[in-house]
């Protein structure tokens, strides 16, 4: 079983940054993919970005692409989020989410995904 724990998001204004970080227990990082999600109200649950165990391969979701980026850190067992010129419509809870390793490729459909952090809301003023 795989524990994870997002840091707390916050409130930022239009065109600011913020990073969220993610800490996994209970399996060896390295052997994690990991990926994350977010959900506005009223709205699906959508993928942002996933990075291999290695991190030799990211990808982005296309309404984040060249703002946002994944990274982790598999000595500290942390995955983060790093989100620049964020928009009002970036408001949302992010999820952490990570899967075991099978292979280098990217998973973005939540099905994919067997364990899930309790979520940090986000939210950006405009």
């Amino acid at each position: 079983q795989v524990q994870l724990v997002e840091s707390r998001g916050g409130l930022v204004q239009a065109g600011g940054s913020l990073r969220v970080s993610c800490v996994a227990s209970g399996r060896a990082f390295s052997s994690l993919h990991m990926g994350w999600f977010r959900q506005a109200p009223g709205k699906e649950r959508e993928f942002v970005g996933g990075l291999t165990w290695s991190g030799d391969i990211l990808c982005l979701g296309d309404s984040v692409k060249g703002r946002f980026t994944v990274s982790r850190d598999n000595a500290k067992n942390t995955v983060y989020l790093q989100m620049n010129s964020l928009k009002p419509e970036d408001t949302a809870v992010y999820y952490c989410a990570a899967r075991t390793a099978s292979g280098s490729y990217c998973y973005t459909r939540r099905t994919e995904y067997n364990y899930w952090g309790q979520g940090t809301q986000v939210t950006v003023s405009s």
